[in-house]
């Protein structure tokens, strides 16, 4: 089995996106971070061959998780003190249910192609770990062909290190890497002007970031036109 999970948090206004604030209030921040989810999940559930979950915190939130994702998909709350606890976790309870391959995604980059998750599998036939790097020095994707909770022990999460003190970690430990292309997730309001910018360009029927795109009208950083997209 290859194990692809979200990791995800429950949209609660002053939890997420807070970096977003301003340009937005703490309920558009949360309200375009659900788009970003619902994206994210759609995209996930269009890859053939994997078996997907969303892993979720907090951990109360299991009933809101179970009413988003689609019948294919399971849910486990994420359990740690810290992101590097909850990744190492999660990985573990993916290994401990048979999958022989886990990818881990994150929910913050609403337009990464779905091609770059069946290509990190794929990377995995090779090597033992495989990183998205973010072009803010964080990873938006982590992959691994075996459980090692070392490799997530001592990153300085939230800095512009994470993805080349992941790379010196797995060689500490002897174990390969593969880096995948750079994409970038939506934390700052930089970045929320560049995903303006390229769900403006994208067309206005396309599906794939169809969530993020009405939140985007929503809370008015697109215009009306642009709302587009099928409901599910």
């Amino acid at each position: 089995m290859q194990a692809a999970a979200v990791m995800a948090r429950m949209p609660v206004p002053g939890k997420v996106k807070t970096r977003l604030v301003p340009p937005l209030t703490h309920p558009e921040a949360a309200w375009l971070y659900a788009g970003f989810l619902r994206d994210t999940i759609d995209r996930l559930a269009r890859i053939n061959g994997i078996r997907p979950f969303v892993a979720y915190t907090p951990p109360a939130a299991d009933i809101f998780f179970s009413g988003i994702v689609p019948p294919e998909f399971s849910i486990l709350p994420q359990a740690g003190e810290d992101l590097g606890e909850r990744l190492a976790n999660v990985m573990e309870a993916l290994f401990s249910r048979g999958a022989t391959a886990v990818v881990l995604c994150d929910s913050d980059s609403p337009t990464l192609p779905g091609r770059y998750i069946g290509e990190a599998f794929r990377r995995l036939d090779e090597s033992d770990v495989v990183v998205g790097p973010c072009d803010d020095g964080g990873y938006y994707l982590i992959g691994m062909r075996r459980y090692t909770s070392r490799l997530f022990a001592g990153i300085p999460w939230s800095s512009p290190h994470v993805t080349q003190r992941t790379v010196e970690a797995a060689e500490r430990l002897d174990l390969s890497v593969s880096l995948l292309e750079p994409w970038y997730d939506v934390d700052t309001a930089a970045d929320l002007d560049r995903l303006c910018r390229e769900v403006a360009a994208s067309p206005e029927d396309d599906v794939f970031v169809r969530h993020t795109r009405r939140a985007l009208v929503e809370i008015g950083l697109l215009p009306q036109a642009q709302a587009g997209g099928r409901d599910a």
